[in-house]
Parts: C-alpha cells; structure tokens; sequence
C-alpha cells in the first residue's frame, strides 16, 4: 500500500517539463485557473475563455492562445506538439525551435533552419487559416510539404476524394490489379489553398500579438 501511495509522486518528479506560462488572461488548464510560473507538462490541455489570452515559453520558443482557443501537449522525442482544438494559436520560434501545431490539415513548424512567427485559426474541421509574418511556415500533409512565405495568409480546405469503387474484374480503376476485389481504399487527404488578402485585419493580428507577447516586466 505503501508503495502504490509513492505512485503518483514519483510520476510527477519524473515527467519532464515542457515550459511555463509567463502571462495569462482568462486561461485556464485542465479545467483548473492558470497563473503566472505554472508549469506545462505533456498532456496538459490549455485554453483561453472569450477575451482571454495566454503566453507560454518552450526554451527558445513562445506559443501564444488568442480568445477562446484550446491546444494540448505531447512530447516525442525533442518535438514538442500543440494539438490545437479550437481558435487561435501561434508561435515564435528561433531557428533551433523544435515546436509543431497539430491541425486538421497537417503539420505546421518553422522551415527547417529558420526563425519564424505564425499563427493558425480554427475556422472548422474541414478549414483554417494560416498566416506567416515572419520567416517561412511548412505544412506536412502526410508528407507532402507546402511553404507558406512570410507576408502571405491562406485559408486551406480539406477535400476528401471519394473511395474509388471497385470494377467488376476487382482493379480499383488504374490501381494495381493484385488489389482484393471489394476492399474500400482509404480515402486520401487533399488541401485546397486560397490566398486572402488580409489588409487592415493583418495589422490587427499583429497589433493582438505585440499585446500578448508583450513582457510584463518591461511593457513599451
């Protein structure tokens, strides 16, 4: 009995911290109030009420949550994962960062080697919106990459392709014919981009993350 009561002390003193909230609005993190100096652990889900914000520091990256966004943390590796369920989140990293957004669509980090600043918005689960203000974003979609170059915003749209029916020989159209007859193919994830022209919307965006990025200790 004893050694089960030392459990879930020695599992706290052997998780490895991810980073720390410098700055928190209306956020909160599995369901309990965050403050300044709480510590974020793989597994952690944060999120931000409506007019709240957050900021959080991962060595020499900062994550920022806009108004009512959620993301959860995990850990492989040195990767560190934001899986973003809702609203908008956003990174600054330094060009030996090693954070990824988790998004509908894919994969999105700093191109290999750079410093950049972008952010990502939940619009729906088949839409978002990305944008680079700096530096240039890649987006894995199960390997295939798309850069996004700083300055540029995309909504990106899933479209599934429907399941290629099988013909009577049992060949899924030009597929190979060894393919068992009446096994339903996966349906393959294809991304839609359109470019958006934000204008006065980009500047407010900037204007949302000069505010949350902003040091408390050493406000302009």
């Amino acid at each position: 009995m004893a050694g089960l009561l030392d459990v879930p002390a020695f599992a706290a003193a052997t998780s490895k911290p991810l980073g720390m909230v410098v700055q928190a609005r209306e956020a909160s993190i599995d369901n309990a109030s965050l403050a300044v100096g709480t510590t974020v652990y793989p597994g952690d889900t944060i999120q931000t009420d409506e007019g709240g914000s957050l900021r959080l520091k991962f060595g020499a990256t900062q994550l920022y949550l806009l108004s009512a966004s959620a993301a959860t943390f995990s850990q492989r590796g040195e990767i560190i994962r934001a899986t973003v369920g809702r609203g908008t989140v956003g990174f600054s990293s330094t060009d030996s960062s090693n954070m990824e957004l988790e998004i509908p669509q894919g994969i999105l980090r700093a191109e290999k080697g750079q410093s950049a600043y972008g952010q990502v918005t939940i619009l729906s689960p088949l839409e978002v919106v990305i944008s680079t203000y700096r530096g240039t974003l890649v987006l894995d979609n199960e390997g295939e990459m798309h850069a996004i170059p700083a300055g540029k915003t995309y909504r990106v749209d899933i479209d599934l392709e429907p399941a290629q029916p099988a013909a009577a020989d049992g060949r899924f159209g030009d597929q190979d014919p060894g393919r068992d007859a009446g096994v339903v193919p996966t349906k393959r994830r294809r991304l839609k981009f359109a470019l958006i022209i934000l204008g006065a919307v980009a500047l407010g965006s900037w204007a949302i993350y000069e505010e949350v990025t902003e040091s408390p200790s050493k406000p302009k």
